[in-house]
C-alpha cells in the first residue's frame, strides 16, 4: 500500500509540473518563436554596372538553413546566363572555411531571380566573418563580387541544426527546415542532410576556389526519428504515428513528427546510409522515467514550441 501511495504521489507531481510547464511554454511561444514567410532584401551591392540584391525570408540570415534569392539588375536590361555563390567564413587567424550551400544557383525565368540555399554553421562574430563570393556571366563576360553579410543567432529552435562526423569518417550536417511553428498535431517535418566533400588537393590561400569548399546533398539515406520530451517531469515520453525522414524529389528529407503537447522536445535520430549502415545515432530507451532527465540519442536536435 505504501508503494502505491508513493507512486501516486510521484505521478501527481509529474502531472502538476507538466501542466505548469505547458502553460509557461505556451506563453513563451507567443513571444519568441517567429514565422517568416516573406522574402525581403538582406543587402544590395554593385558589380560594375550591375546591382545585386540578396533576399531571404524575413530579410535576415541565420545560423542554419537559409533559402535565398539573388536578383541581378542592369540598366541595359542584360540578363545573366549563370550565377554562382560561395559563402566563406574567415577566422581571426585568416583561415577560410565554408558551409553547405548551392554553388550553381537555379535561375527562375518567370520570376527573374536566381535561387539557392546556404546552411550557415556559425553566427557572425568579431573573430568569425562571413563573405559571399558571387560570380555571374553576361554575354560571355565574367563578373565577380564579394559582399560581407551578417549571420544572426537562430532565434527559432524549430530550425536548429547539427553537424557531426559519421562512422564513415565523413562530416555531415542536418538542418531543420519545416515546420517553423509546429502545432499540437502530426506535423510534416522537413530537413536537409549534407556532406562535406573533402578537397582532393590541399586548401590554398585563395578562398574563392570552389573545389576546395564543396558540399553535396546526400542521396538515398534514411533519418530514423524518435521524438521525446526529455524534461524530468515528462518522463522522456514519446508519441505515436511518427514517420522516418526519407528523401523526396526536391532532394530534401521529409517525415512526420507528432507533437502531443507544447514544450521541450528532442528529435532523436539515427542516420542510415543507402546500404542501411548506421552513420550516427543510438536507440533511446523506452522507459518512462518521471523525475529523471531523459536519455538522448548521440545524434539529436532539441526544439521548443
Amino acid at each position: 500500500m505504501e508503494k502505491i501511495i508513493l507512486f501516486l504521489t510521484v505521478l501527481c507531481c509529474a502531472l502538476s509540473s507538466c501542466t505548469k510547464d505547458k502553460t509557461d511554454y505556451e506563453a513563451e511561444i507567443d513571444t519568441i518563436v517567429p514565422e517568416r514567410t516573406e522574402f525581403k532584401e538582406v543587402t544590395n551591392f554593385k558589380s560594375g554596372t550591375y546591382t545585386l540584391r540578396l533576399e531571404a525570408l524575413g530579410g535576415q540570415l541565420y545560423k542554419g538553413y537559409n533559402q535565398i534569392r539573388l536578383k541581378i539588375e542592369s540598366p541595359a536590361q542584360n540578363s545573366p546566363s549563370v550565377a554562382t555563390l560561395l559563402p566563406i567564413l574567415t577566422d581571426s587567424q585568416g583561415k577560410a572555411s565554408s558551409c553547405p550551400h548551392r554553388y550553381d544557383l537555379l535561375y527562375k525565368v518567370d520570376e527573374g531571380y536566381f535561387e539557392g540555399y546556404i546552411v550557415f554553421t556559425e553566427e557572425s562574430q568579431t573573430t568569425a566573418l562571413w563573405d559571399l563570393h558571387i560570380g555571374f556571366t553576361v554575354a560571355q563576360q565574367q563578373y565577380n563580387s564579394k559582399q560581407r553579410v551578417q549571420v544572426n543567432t537562430q532565434d527559432n529552435k524549430n530550425l536548429n541544426m547539427n553537424s557531426f562526423i559519421g562512422n564513415d569518417g565523413e562530416q555531415y550536417f542536418i538542418a531543420l527546415i519545416a515546420p517553423q511553428k509546429p502545432k499540437v498535431a502530426e506535423n510534416n517535418l522537413t530537413a536537409g542532410i549534407y556532406k562535406h566533400n573533402k578537397p582532393t588537393v590541399p586548401v590554398s590561400g585563395n578562398p574563392v576556389e570552389p573545389s576546395q569548399f564543396s558540399y553535396s546533398q546526400v542521396e538515398g539515406y534514411t533519418l530514423q526519428l524518435d521524438p521525446r520530451m526529455p524534461e524530468p517531469s515528462m518522463g522522456n515520453h514519446s508519441s505515436p504515428n511518427n514517420k522516418d525522414l526519407v528523401q523526396g524529389a526536391d532532394k530534401l528529407y521529409h517525415g512526420v513528427v507528432n507533437y502531443t503537447m507544447t514544450g521541450n522536445w528532442t528529435l532523436n535520430f539515427i542516420l542510415l546510409n543507402h546500404q542501411g549502415r548506421i552513420l550516427k545515432g543510438t536507440v533511446v530507451p523506452n522507459d518512462f522515467t518521471p523525475g529523471v532527465e531523459g536519455i538522448k540519442s548521440e545524434l539529436h536536435i532539441d526544439i521548443l514550441f
